[in-house]
């Protein structure tokens, strides 16, 4: 799908995000769309489908709006050639604490699930 692009309800059914959402995402500056057509409707590019893709795994581990732009642009520092080493070695640091943050946020989650199922099951067991 190189070089293609799809409209905003193509892109929500594509990442399980409402048209609401990724125009919300694009006014704050998150993700904003690679082009517009001819009637100015929003278009987006594949890169732009996996920035949301990105926001949609953060968003249930607590990373705020902010943070999440911090780590889209240092994604960003990581994938352009043209990024110095002192960039990279910023953006590494920042992906680092992200990744510690994920992942104790995964722990928190998984125990919150492990607990959500114990209930079902005890439920399940009085349930007609």
């Amino acid at each position: 799908m190189s070089g293609t692009h799809l409209q905003i309800g193509e892109v929500a059914d594509r990442t399980g995000l409402s048209i609401k959402t990724i125009r919300h995402y694009d006014e704050v500056g998150l993700v904003a769309p690679s082009a517009r057509s001819a009637g100015g409707f929003r278009l987006y590019t594949d890169v732009d489908v996996d920035r949301l893709f990105a926001i949609r795994r953060m968003k249930p581990l607590g990373f705020t709006l902010d943070e999440m732009g911090e780590l889209l642009r240092s994604l960003a520092v990581l994938d352009d050639p043209a990024s110095t080493e002192a960039e990279r070695g910023v953006a590494r640091t920042y992906l680092a604490d992200c990744h510690a943050r994920a992942t104790q946020a995964c722990e928190k989650l998984s125990t919150q699930l492990d607990y959500a199922r114990e209930l079902t099951a005890q439920l399940a067991e009085h349930a007609p």
